[in-house]
């Protein structure tokens, strides 16, 4: 690592920071809806901004890049279907919870359904949060880091002291130094500042991300063009350059229609971690052309989270590096030492960004879910507030302790997905039913819930239930789960129905006048995704 990536780092992580103050300078940070919703004030590209880059962490430009290096294009997927997600966020679900003025999901299954299910739904959150999303967050972030700026090479001979071999000292030393700034972020400036520095490096990083596409680029022809280096990709990867994922690849073509799919619904719909930004927004309006403004920026994903872990795979495969390594190892090939620095600092925002979030978020549903509900109901904003930050350091210490220990994990995208099953498809299930029904009971959520989250952790985890699941593919595994969690909270709406018909009613919250051009930009987002599966597939891999 040169003096220059030092300096250019340095410099750009710091900009953000004092931008970043400056602009929430003369926030609320003392009240709840000031603390966790930034007061109801987000405009759409705030709210664009951040969505974007919350989703673009580390696990996504380390882990997505590492499973093209391994399947090719096919697993576009992650990015491509979002779109479809997002727009079903645009049109259904997103005024369905600005109309009820909530500030977190299990709040609305509260007033859906009752106040055991808001518990229930906010322990399975935080127990998510902490224990798989937080830590991964955290492990991909120093994975990248350390490929990217040879963190090693600066450790002198603290490894030795410290009985470690010099990567492990350096994972350590990078998941404590990012949880910690993280920390100080989302524990003393609340959702806004969060939204604010998540747009700021939002910029840098698709600046960042589209460069090292170009110079990869670049790096494959020996004139140096990047046309010619596209032309050597192609000609070498045209069996890899196929939306058609196949049989043995991670994301079969039929997962796109059960668990892939419903894992993007759960995630761009119902996940508090993203949608705590669109539940701040100063109106529907803003929140439909936020949520679909990053659809439409979604579709630029796979030329930053796909295309530079397949040029990884033309200049690295047989080197014997793990999948989760192929990116920072072409970033730290092809990027000159500024442009290096520049990017770890960018880099840094990202995986800030999503740790920010998911922090907060956490910090939202343990003070109004369970500090104000159960443990202190009298308990004032400030004391909310305050009970949040003091939890919050509690679940950041506790990631960055398990976060190294995932470095034995062979694919770790692979990984998050399979982890974020357990508590995707119950909780979403749950909020479908509550939405599309007015019958069902409180105890056919509870139920679907509990049934839910062990029913898959079987599968995943407990012989022979987890052989079962492997042998349809964990994905269908997912779909066939949802599907009959649907049915059964639909025979007990009819076996043990509500007293009375569930009514949404508008607390006034925020102006509910609907953006009026959100049906046609949804529709054609649509229409753009099938155009571009069509174009580019390749069936024959289903033979």
């Amino acid at each position: 690592m040169d003096l220059m990536s030092v300096i250019s780092f340095g410099l750009f992580t710091a900009l953000v920071g004092l931008l970043t103050w400056w602009l929430t300078r003369r926030d609320d940070h003392r009240s709840s809806q000031g603390y966790f919703l930034a007061g109801r004030s987000l405009t759409f590209p705030l709210i664009a901004g951040s969505l974007l880059l919350t989703n673009l962490s580390t696990e996504q430009m380390v882990g997505l890049n590492g499973a093209a290096f391994t399947d090719g294009l096919s697993v576009m997927v992650w990015e491509v279907v979002a779109i479809v997600a997002l727009v079903f966020m645009a049109w259904f679900f997103l005024p369905r919870f600005l109309k009820s003025g909530v500030a977190t999901v299990p709040e609305y299954l509260e007033i859906r359904f009752d106040s055991q299910t808001r518990i229930f739904a906010n322990l399975i959150f935080l127990l998510a949060y902490v224990g798989i999303l937080l830590p991964i967050i955290l492990y991909t972030g120093a994975t990248a880091m350390i490929g990217i700026m040879g963190v090693e090479s600066l450790l002198g001979d603290l490894p030795d002291k410290l009985g470690m071999d010099r990567e492990t000292c350096a994972l350590w030393l990078i998941v404590w130094l990012v949880g910690l700034m993280g920390s100080v972020y989302a524990l003393f400036g609340g959702l806004r500042t969060v939204a604010i520095s998540d747009t700021i490096n939002g910029v840098g990083l698709l600046i960042g991300g589209f460069l090292i596409t170009g110079f990869a680029l670049s790096h494959l022809a020996d004139s140096g063009s990047m046309l010619e280096g596209a032309q050597r990709l192609l000609e070498e990867q045209r069996d890899r350059f196929n939306s058609v994922g196949g049989p043995q690849s991670s994301v079969p073509f039929g997962t796109i229609f059960t668990g892939v799919f419903l894992l993007h619904l759960f995630y761009w719909t119902t996940n508090q971690q993203i949608i705590q930004r669109t539940l701040g927004a100063k109106s529907l309006a803003e929140g439909q052309k936020g949520v679909l403004l990053t659809g439409a920026l979604k579709l630029l994903g796979p030329l930053y989270l796909v295309i530079p872990g397949m040029i990884a795979w033309s200049l690295f495969a047989g080197q014997d590096i793990k999948p989760d390594q192929a990116y920072g190892q072409l970033v730290r090939e092809v990027l000159p030492g500024p442009l290096a620095g520049f990017f770890a600092a960018v880099l840094i925002g990202a995986i800030l960004s999503s740790f920010n979030s998911a922090l907060n978020s956490s910090c939202t549903l343990f003070s109004l879910g369970l500090y104000q509900k159960v443990l202190n109901p009298s308990a004032s904003d400030e004391q909310a507030v305050r009970s949040g930050k003091v939890f919050g350091w509690i679940v950041a210490i506790s990631a960055m302790c398990i976060a190294p220990l995932l470095a034995s994990t062979d694919s770790i995208f692979d990984y998050l997905q399979k982890m974020n099953g357990m508590y995707f498809i119950p909780i979403f299930a749950v909020v479908v039913v509550g939405m599309c029904t007015r019958r069902v009971p409180a105890r056919a959520a509870k139920l679907a819930l509990a049934v839910g989250f062990v029913v898959i952790a079987l599968g995943y985890f407990v012989p022979p239930f987890d052989t079962i699941a492997k042998s349809i593919h964990e994905f269908h595994f997912l779909g066939i789960v949802f599907g009959w969690l649907l049915v059964m909270m639909l025979v007990l709406g009819e076996l043990y129905p509500r007293q009375t018909e569930f009514e949404q009613q508008d607390v006034k919250a925020v102006d509910m006048t609907p953006w009026r051009f959100a049906r046609p930009a949804g529709l054609t987002l649509i229409a753009i995704v099938f155009l571009i599966y069509a174009t580019l597939a390749n069936f024959d891999v289903l033979r």
